[in-house]
């Protein structure tokens, strides 16, 4: 768990704080997004965790430990951080990249090495094609599953990760989010994740906090969020396609009901009903029929419409 507790940092020669006395809760196994416009404070709420920024006031705990009684190394060597813009050492290979930690924890090479190879391979790159190559050689997505791997080489209970996909092209991104998050979520770490993208906030994480101006406006889940805005403020940050934001975290599975559909274009279990409405409104039918599903399971436009009313 990670837990901030009336923290705030004030900048030299900048009136208002950066943070302001925010209050924090990051439950165990769970992804925390910070998002809000630029200067809004969420790189400098993440950066206090690991100690590279220090508050002037308030607490940070991380595992019930007060995170400025420990030594900052060590701090930081038991924290996974994925950088913006990758920040991969480039006169070094990939393997001497992902064992970095490891290795300046004092692991046998042997166990450094298996642990190389499980970490490539967990994120879906092959250790003996990848393993011995420099980052010039990589890549924008190559590079940030190499910056992924490392951050979780050691195997730490919490990673931060600061606008991790910004370096990556749109195409790349998309594929990025889905698959890290679907790591991020077997391998249950508590992760706070900055980022400037609201859809990736709401695809990648638990609780997605909105900060303004150095403070917290409102912190709740996806769905939530996207169906109660605090104020007027946060409605517009969301933007007036919100319920289309909304359709995408919600699945065909969980909204369709019993029955055949016959002769109607087939949609997966897992897909969005933001997919399913797409499909509808380009084949003009009424219903989906859920592929696999046993008994038989079929999706209407009228479901989407009352899955899209209970956010509004």
């Amino acid at each position: 768990m990670i837990r901030l507790e009336a923290v705030s940092k004030h900048y030299p020669g900048i009136a208002r704080a950066a943070v302001a006395g925010i209050d924090l809760i990051v439950p165990e196994g769970t992804t925390c997004a910070l998002i809000g416009s630029s200067g809004c404070g969420k790189s400098t709420t993440l950066r206090m965790v690991n100690r590279l920024v220090e508050p002037d006031a308030g607490r940070v705990r991380v595992d019930g430990r007060d995170v400025s009684e420990v030594d900052p190394v060590t701090l930081r060597r038991s924290i996974g951080y994925v950088l913006q813009g990758i920040g991969l050492f480039p006169h070094r290979t990939v393997a001497q990249n992902i064992g970095t930690v490891p290795a300046l924890l004092g692991w046998p090479r042997a166990r450094i090495a298996a642990r190389v190879d499980a970490m490539l391979a967990l994120v879906g790159l092959d250790p003996g094609r990848y393993r011995d190559r420099r980052p010039d050689a990589l890549s924008g997505g190559q590079r940030q599953r190499v910056g992924v791997a490392r951050a979780l080489a050691a195997d730490p209970p919490v990673l931060l990760m600061d606008e991790p996909f910004g370096a990556v092209d749109p195409v790349a991104r998309g594929r990025l989010q889905v698959e890290i998050g679907a790591i991020l979520r077997t391998l249950r770490k508590t992760v706070i994740l900055v980022t400037h993208d609201l859809d990736e906030a709401m695809r990648l994480a638990d609780q997605v906090v909105l900060m303004r101006e150095g403070r917290i406006v409102q912190a709740d889940a996806p769905l939530r969020l996207l169906a109660s805005p605090a104020d007027p403020d946060v409605a517009g940050f969301l933007g007036e396609d919100r319920v289309l934001r909304r359709l995408a975290l919600l699945t065909v599975g969980a909204c369709a009901s019993p029955g055949q559909a016959f002769d109607a274009p087939p949609i997966a279990a897992d897909a969005s009903l933001k997919d399913a409405l797409a499909l509808l409104l380009a084949t003009g039918a009424e219903h989906l029929a859920v592929a696999g599903s046993a008994p038989p399971k079929r999706l209407s436009l009228d479901a989407i419409r009352a899955a899209a009313a209970a956010g509004t």
